[in-house]
């Protein structure tokens, strides 16, 4: 089975992307939804979060905003939280590396925003980057709800930059366009990956790399 890590900073349009990999049959992991559903009603992470942050969690889950409050501005409160959520998110993952390969998957994919920036790229065979013009970045970002220029830019600085991410990354797929080239995109990912003359010249080219 082959794993591809997915990635690309807010705005880029990965959802759509990994949604799309989905509708070939691939089967996706989304990380921020493993952390949502972690901290969401009856998640196995709220009694961690609790005890790290007395009275963040209702009957609802873990208040998000509140504790959003709380560590985004505060680099030593948010490495707290991920301290408790990423070996959560971990075997999370494994069970579903092990699912994917129960059930013969070609490619199982990865969706980490921070593929990268936690080193995560290194369990992956190949890495794909989202990207999309600034413009359109933005244009995406400030449509959601609650969402302020300095908000965004307060994310950006945390992530990143897109250019380095994409010279990092084995494949990019552009969502600038419209869904239809971008899906394009995604199946030339696809049969590049199921190709094994493809892997063999990636061999080539990239021996000693990792």
């Amino acid at each position: 089975m082959i794993i591809l890590g997915l990635t690309g900073n807010i705005g880029m349009g990965k959802t759509t992307v990994a949604g799309m990999f989905h509708y070939l049959g691939f089967p996706v992991q989304d990380a921020d939804k493993v952390v949502h559903e972690l901290m969401a009603k009856d998640g196995e992470a709220l009694p961690d979060v609790e005890k790290a942050f007395p009275g963040i969690v209702n009957e609802d889950g873990v208040d998000r905003k509140k504790l959003g409050d709380i560590v985004f501005k505060n680099p030593e409160k948010l490495r707290e939280l991920e301290a408790i959520l990423y070996p959560w998110v971990g075997k999370k993952r494994e069970k579903f590396l092990e699912m994917a390969t129960r059930k013969n998957a070609e490619i199982a994919i990865l969706d980490v925003p921070l593929l990268f920036e936690k080193g995560l790229d290194k369990l992956c065979n190949y890495t794909a980057c989202v990207r999309a013009p600034d413009i359109i970045q933005k244009q995406r970002v400030l449509a959601r709800p609650n969402m302020t220029e300095e908000k965004f830019k307060e994310i950006k600085a945390q992530q990143m930059p897109i250019r380095q991410k994409m010279a990092k990354s084995d494949f990019v797929i552009q969502t600038g366009l419209n869904k239809g080239y971008t899906m394009n995109e995604v199946k030339q990912v696809v049969e590049q990956l199921l190709d094994p003359e493809f892997h063999k010249q990636y061999q080539m080219r990239n021996k000693g790399r990792r």
